[in-house]
């Protein structure tokens, strides 16, 4: 195991070294000169000269580069382009908002689609089977604005139940009033493809040789479902979670901008706005590393339910 981790751990290198060199060739070479965009429409040579030598990139492109991997190493990106604000301050007050709606929301996504799936399985084929596959169906070719929209009219404004947009200073109060409405409104948009992607992975292990061996034994139906059933449905399960942590937070921006939540979501859309480089860069390196260690968190956690799993 711990070989194994290590080994990986190492993969990672070249790995992050082709997103960093990918991520420097689309910002310096395809991004355009960030100089024009931020000396605006009435502006001369002189003063766009003067900002490209400010930001650095008038430098040859192996210098900048150079510059681009210190930063890496030492998770230090300078300043914003747009507000002046250190890059590091950015992320680290704006993870917190994000985290508060997320990790909720993938938990009880999860827990509640993994229910339902067992549910809809015990039941496989029949009219209520059928009803929920269709509502599903309807609940995923509904946008997810149409949802904000609506939950924002009726529970927010016509109700009054939430606050329609806002943040506080406190955790509690972040979580059980401004959190509420966007996790509910995820929990909406999440469920229906999750379970119908879940219940295929339970259907697939029920007509597996197994489960007609257990059944042949005499374990009772929920045993056979929650024990042997479910166990080796998890591996795919986890690794559609596993692979879409990473996304959820640049995921969440129509729902953090809609509810005025100041997380990482909402200010990919406002560095984009405002053509911020080093916003947009350190974001988008970091969520490259989270991708890179949750797909070994995720084979981790394939040995830990299943320990006929090898790890080679």
């Amino acid at each position: 195991m711990t070989a194994y981790i290590v080994r990986r751990l190492w993969q990672m290198i070249p790995t992050m070294l082709g997103v960093v060199v990918l991520v420097f060739v689309l910002f310096n070479w395809v991004g355009g000169d960030p100089a024009y965009v931020l000396a605006g429409k009435i502006s001369n040579q002189e003063q766009i000269d003067n900002i490209r030598r400010q930001l650095g990139v008038d430098q040859p492109y192996y210098v900048q580069l150079g510059i681009f991997l210190k930063q890496i190493v030492t998770a230090d990106f300078g300043a914003s382009w747009s507000t002046n604000e250190r890059v590091s301050h950015i992320l680290l007050t704006r993870l917190g908002p994000s985290l508060t709606v997320l990790v909720p929301l993938t938990i009880l996504s999860t827990l509640i689609s993994i229910g339902l799936a067992l549910a809809v399985a015990y039941v496989r084929g029949s009219l209520t089977d059928r009803l929920v596959m269709i509502v599903c169906t309807v609940g995923l070719s509904i946008s997810i604005l149409v949802y904000i929209i609506v939950f924002q009219y009726v529970f927010a404004y016509k109700l009054g139940w939430f606050p329609v947009q806002g943040w506080g200073d406190g955790f509690a109060q972040n979580l059980f009033v401004y959190a509420s409405l966007p996790i509910l409104i995820g929990l909406v948009v999440s469920i229906a493809p999750d379970l119908r992607l879940y219940r295929t992975f339970v259907l697939d292990e029920i007509n597996q040789d197994y489960v007609r061996t257990a059944r042949a034994k005499g374990l009772s139906e929920n045993r056979i479902m929650w024990i042997h059933v479910l166990r080796n449905a998890s591996i795919p399960i986890i690794t559609n979670l596993m692979a879409g942590l990473p996304g959820l937070l640049l995921g969440s921006f129509l729902i953090e901008r809609f509810f005025s939540i100041p997380g990482i979501g909402r200010e990919v859309i406002l560095a984009v706005e405002r053509s911020d480089f080093p916003v947009i860069k350190a974001i988008t390196v970091y969520v490259a590393f989270a991708t890179i260690l949750t797909n070994l968190l995720a084979d981790l956690t394939y040995k830990a339910v299943d320990p006929r799993v090898q790890l080679k």
